[in-house]
């Protein structure tokens, strides 16, 4: 096939949706496309997460129990960074501070997001008796699938495109929309940078999950690799964006805040990496519970629920009588429960199936919890009655 043939299959260009289709009314209620992106991108990543927490045994019921905490904080600290690194829409001359608590008109900081949710799961994890270490790690590739998904609400805004461009998959926007760049011609085809973001983080979580398959990426390793990925990917995005955005001049460069913030998050996310690396080697299968906070019987945090020591102390309990009154190692028992099941006589004038009867489990149970037929037998041979009578009543 010729590369003329080929370029028919090509785009020319990435249409936006109409300007209807950012919002819709169900009765009184206005559903806007961006909240929906954003809710089934955190739907995914509960999803994601709760069977990698599962997996590293960890109960289903504690992720909820975070998320209440952390998704609420994410939110409302998405947003503020976005007012800070964003601020002439909200407080320069033209500026509207009605328009702060308006999310469903886009524009959510990913920065305030992480620092704020990693405070709110920070506190459900501790009320979970989770460590907030092995929540991370459970829900590292679940933020990034969350990110990719949430990505198409720009889409659907027509928002946070990059500058202009002729490549065959340029992103139009609608000359009207109030985004469109003033100095920009109608029908200027722009960088779709959503679209950039969302393949780099599809791509993030797949390479995410498969790592986890081959390294044993736990105490904090998977979060900080996640943020070291995502951060290498928004540095280039992020300088194609021609979006409003405050400007901070380091070293003599201006650039973008978000560049700068992404560059320093990298850099702090390799360095923990290193250090993780050389300096704690992970532990083979670490609890996902806090010291002490373990449910009852959990196998990873090393203690034994209440009925599982009572069974131990009540199994240790019957060794140590049986060897103290017969003198006999603490085998003697599964003797005792041998002869009874083969119809062997445990005593003159006493029924070959005296015990057989009962099986072999009563027949042990019956050996521990009288301490020991054998030595309460009379001197001339008779067995004494009332161990017996005591064997024929349970």
């Amino acid at each position: 096939m010729s590369l003329l043939a080929l370029q028919g299959f090509v785009p020319a260009s990435i249409p936006s949706p109409p300007a209807e289709w950012a919002s819709f009314g169900l009765g009184p209620v206005t559903i806007h496309a961006y909240a929906l992106c954003i809710l089934a991108g955190i739907i995914l990543a509960l999803v994601l997460t709760q069977k990698r927490f599962v997996s590293f045994g960890g109960h289903a019921d504690a992720v909820w129990d975070i998320a209440i905490w952390a998704i609420p904080f994410g939110i409302i600290g998405g947003r503020l960074y976005h007012v800070v690194s964003s601020p002439d829409a909200y407080f320069g001359p033209e500026g509207d501070l009605a328009r702060i608590p308006q999310i469903w008109q886009g524009g959510l900081g990913i920065w305030g997001a992480i620092a704020l949710g990693a405070l709110g799961a920070w506190i459900g994890a501790r009320r979970a008796g989770v460590k907030l270490s092995a929540f991370a790690d459970a829900a590292a590739p679940g933020v990034l699938l969350a990110q990719a998904v949430g990505r198409l609400g720009n889409w659907f805004n027509q928002e946070l495109f990059g500058a202009p461009t002729t490549l065959p998959w340029g992103l139009e926007i609608n000359a009207d929309n109030a985004n469109f760049p003033l100095d920009q011609d109608p029908g200027t085809l722009f960088h779709p940078t959503f679209l950039y973001e969302l393949l780099w983080n599809l791509v993030g979580v797949a390479i995410l999950l498969l790592l986890a398959r081959r390294l044993n990426l736990r105490g904090g390793r998977m979060f900080w690799l996640y943020a070291a990925y995502y951060t290498l990917g928004r540095v280039w995005i992020e300088t194609l964006r021609i979006d409003d955005a405050e400007m901070v001049s380091l070293f003599g460069v201006t650039q973008r805040l978000n560049v700068w913030t992404s560059i320093a998050v990298f850099l702090v996310a390799l360095a923990v990496l290193v250090y993780l690396a050389v300096a704690r080697r992970p532990a083979a299968e670490p609890s996902v519970y806090l010291p002490g906070r373990a449910p009852d019987g959990d196998a990873d945090s090393g203690a034994a629920g209440p009925a599982s020591e009572a069974a131990a102390g009540a199994t240790a309990s019957a060794d140590r009588s049986e060897a103290d009154t017969s003198g006999e190692p603490a085998a003697a028992p599964s003797d005792a429960v041998s002869a009874a099941s083969d119809g062997a006589p445990t005593g003159p004038g006493k029924p070959s199936g005296a015990l057989s009867g009962h099986g072999a489990g009563q027949g042990a149970h019956n050996a521990s919890a009288t301490g020991s037929h054998a030595a309460d037998a009379a001197p001339d041979g008779r067995n004494d009655r009332g161990n017996l009578s005591e064997t024929n009543g349970s």
